[in-house]
């Protein structure tokens, strides 16, 4: 008779739990009517109620009251923003993504060794970003108003679809000032003659700009050092180019010719000794690693090798050699090019 009462009561419960399942858990967290991809809006003003009359229409729910029931379970309300809503998914699942804010994400990508005017021309291009990279009069986005070169972190940043481009600007300046922050907190000490965070990321941005080899870095930052040390003129290119663009960073296929050289600018560091004013462009990790901890070496010079990287040199007769097998590189890649000017 036990049992028998013990089967029953097991049978009961199975047949239970298969109604629970059948009426409650298939229906709102594993049934879907989703059948492709799909992109959903809520705008402000929007409530539950206009929502899910929308998601209805576009036959991405079953049941109002169940989508409503959902959100409810979720916190009761809907985020604005907008939403992809994946194949196959749930009414559970929707309700939970547009309760807890999961909106459509897109990835922006600010590289090394950018100038703000390229970063901002970047952030233009993009088209899931909105808005001005410039404030107007009704805006206050405070430092972010007026950025320079140097204070904007380069990172891949992930944001809503539709985030305002000066948003994006204010996240890559809040990371480098947050770097900053870490930095001043260890207190240690730059390399001499470097005297501050300001000169660490104004070399820092010449490095960056000189090679896009990490392995190299810290032996360009050596040679910049080495000639502060010794007085020497540090006869940067990229400064010059600086100079040249206006702050934009970017000859655009022109080459740098001898004559400009000799452009009247506080950034051309062939006409100028110690430092420029402020950085030429917007600096990773890398570039900053290396200026803190620069190679130790005697080396003074160094030029392209002709294969992405650079031949270094202690002595001036060392470079002009150096720079001899760069010109024949140069002049056997491009044989119509006069390149006695460069």
């Amino acid at each position: 008779m036990r049992k028998k009462t013990k089967k029953r009561i097991w049978s009961i419960l199975g047949a239970m739990l298969l109604i629970l399942f059948i009426g409650f858990y298939f229906p709102i967290r594993i049934y879907s009517t989703v059948s492709q991809p799909t992109t959903v809006f809520v705008n402000p003003g929007d409530t539950i109620t206009s929502v899910s009359a929308n998601l209805l229409k576009k036959n991405l729910i079953y049941s109002d009251s169940v989508f409503k029931f959902a959100v409810r379970l979720n916190g009761g309300r809907v985020q604005i923003g907008e939403y992809d809503i994946p194949r196959g998914a749930s009414i559970w699942k929707i309700a939970s993504m547009l309760s807890r804010g999961h909106v459509a994400l897109t990835s922006v990508v600010i590289p090394e060794g950018l100038t703000v005017l390229q970063i901002k021309e970047l952030l233009n291009g993009n088209k899931e970003l909105v808005g001005s990279v410039e404030c107007d009069s009704n805006m206050s986005w405070g430092r972010v108003c007026d950025l320079g070169d140097g204070d904007i972190f380069p990172d891949t940043y992930y944001v809503a679809r539709g985030t305002r481009r000066l948003a994006v600007l204010d996240l890559a300046y809040k990371k480098m000032q947050s770097i900053k922050s870490a930095f001043t907190a260890t207190h240690r000490f730059p390399p001499a003659p470097l005297q501050s965070w300001q000169d660490v990321i104004i070399l820092a941005s010449i490095v960056q700009r000189e090679t896009p080899r990490v392995s190299e870095m810290k032996y360009v930052a050596s040679v910049y050092i080495n000639r502060l040390r010794r007085g020497m003129r540090l006869q940067a290119d990229p400064t010059v180019v600086y100079a040249l663009t206006d702050g934009y960073g970017d000859m655009q296929g022109a080459p740098l010719l001898r004559g400009h050289l000799k452009i009247d600018s506080p950034y051309n560091t062939y006409m100028n000794k110690g430092l420029p004013p402020a950085p030429i462009a917007n600096v990773g990790r890398d570039a900053i690693r290396a200026v803190m901890e620069p190679a130790d070496t005697n080396y003074l010079y160094f030029v392209a090798d002709g294969q992405g990287g650079h031949k270094f040199a202690d002595t001036y007769e060392q470079h002009l050699k150096n720079h001899a097998d760069w010109r024949e590189i140069k002049k056997l890649n491009n044989p119509e090019i006069n390149f006695e000017d460069n």
